[in-house]
């Protein structure tokens, strides 16, 4: 069974429609960029709500509650079969602000040393067009169907 992540897509409107992307942590993503970007989501279990599950995944990568109420986006497979639910909301975030949970790995391999890394390096907001090109390319349906919705 693939397993399942709920996710929530921050946006504002600021003469365009603009969303909020985060960049994953650890040494295996610090040089990608284009194709690397990701809505702000983690992995739920079978028994769990995914809007519950997203808004604390939101908290964990970010650093903050989201309070606003969520549209939901519906779900999406990944290249690699993960599924992910999306919701959006309308939220300004300033990125300066935001603080991520961390994980700890081995590095360097096979070095014997445990070192802690953010789960999120970086959020920043863009536009629809730049957000597409950032963006995991199997979320990129989410971004479509936020601009249905919204409008760009």
């Amino acid at each position: 069974m693939p397993s399942k992540s709920a996710g929530i897509i921050a946006y504002r409107k600021r003469g365009k429609l603009e969303v909020l992307l985060v960049h994953p942590g650890g040494p295996f993503w610090r040089s990608k960029d284009l194709g690397a970007w990701s809505i702000p989501k983690g992995e739920y279990a079978d028994d769990e709500d995914a809007e519950v599950a997203a808004r604390r995944e939101f908290a964990e990568e970010l650093g903050l509650e989201p309070s606003a109420p969520l549209i939901a986006l519906g779900e999406i497979r990944q290249h690699g079969g993960k599924l992910v639910t999306a919701f959006a909301a309308e939220l300004d975030v300033d990125v300066r602000s935001v603080r991520s949970n961390t994980f700890e790995m081995e590095w360097p391999p096979r070095s014997g040393r445990r070192q802690a890394f953010p789960e999120v390096d970086r959020a920043e907001w863009f536009a629809l067009d730049a957000a597409r090109e950032k963006i995991n390319a199997g979320q990129r349906p989410l971004l479509d169907r936020l601009e249905q919705l919204i409008g760009g």
